[in-house]
């Protein structure tokens, strides 16, 4: 049973961390739009773009450890199974 949950809770994970990055963007933009004032714009496109480019990092590397992880649990169940 192990087996096949462990691909599944790396599934959540990776998608939470890639949700994670969205949520932090759209308070930073929406910052703008609380604060009604257009001095906090460039802050808060900066930060925006920063975790953007975060974000694009992270889901890069939790998708390349997500990939090895799940192939070696597969590779696991088949190599136990025989």
């Amino acid at each position: 049973m192990g087996q096949f949950t462990k691909p599944f809770a790396l599934c959540i994970r990776l998608f939470a961390n890639m949700t994670a990055g969205h949520i932090v963007i759209l308070s930073f933009i929406s910052m703008i739009f609380i604060l009604k004032s257009i001095l906090v714009s460039p802050i808060s496109v900066f930060f925006a773009l920063f975790i953007s480019l975060l974000e694009l990092f992270v889901a890069l590397s939790s998708a390349y450890i997500f990939t090895m992880l799940t192939s070696l649990f597969i590779g696991c169940l088949f190599i136990h199974s025989i």
